[in-house]
């Protein structure tokens, strides 16, 4: 088993806490892990990467090569075309269709999910409006990791519990939130996979 994922988006939008539930379901499997985090202007929306190598085989480098990335996962548009260089032929972009515009000059949307749309394997979903659902605009990150179940390789009740674990301190009524979130990204991805 071996997985190399690039998570990105914007500064504030979740993508750090992603990685560590990912990871920590991850060492639970008994699986070895490297991750390494690029935070850019993420105080100020700037935009925020995390590589994240998980392999049942020991991992020499935390960086994922040039078209050797299994899995990006975005919560901005236009941050994964960010890294589509990095995409493998096989592999998967799931992401947020909605824009998180921070910057004068972001490009039309219509043209950046028309070259998301140019991939043949893809989960584009509204994690934002399916986050307003489950309860807060909060989880939005939860509902796309959700999404990302299916191409994770992990064992679903090991995110679960990971889940549990990171927000226990926020109260119980946050982890059954985000596990709320957790199951709709999940159920939507696996639609739109069939």
């Amino acid at each position: 088993m071996k997985k190399d994922i690039i998570l990105s988006g914007v500064g504030g939008q979740g993508i750090l806490s992603i990685a560590a539930i990912i990871g920590k379901a991850a060492l639970k499997d008994n699986l070895y892990m490297k991750q390494a985090e690029v935070h850019g202007m993420s105080q100020r929306g700037g935009d925020v990467q995390s590589n994240l190598r998980i392999s049942n085989q020991p991992i020499a480098s935390d960086l994922i090569p040039f078209g050797k990335c299994d899995l990006i996962i975005s919560l901005e548009p236009m941050e994964s075309l960010r890294y589509l260089k990095y995409l493998s032929k096989e592999g998967w972009l799931v992401t947020n269709e909605t824009p998180f515009i921070n910057i004068p000059n972001y490009p039309d949307i219509q043209k950046v999910m028309d070259e998301i749309n140019k991939l043949p394997n893809k989960v584009i979903l509204n994690v934002d409006k399916i986050a307003k659902e489950v309860g807060s605009s909060r989880v939005a990150n939860i509902v796309l990791l959700g999404a990302t179940l299916p191409f994770l390789g992990i064992e679903y009740e090991k995110i679960r519990n990971s889940i549990q674990e990171i927000f226990e301190r926020k109260g119980q009524d946050m982890v059954e939130m985000n596990l709320k979130a957790l199951d709709a990204g999940k159920e939507i991805a696996e639609k739109l996979i069939k």
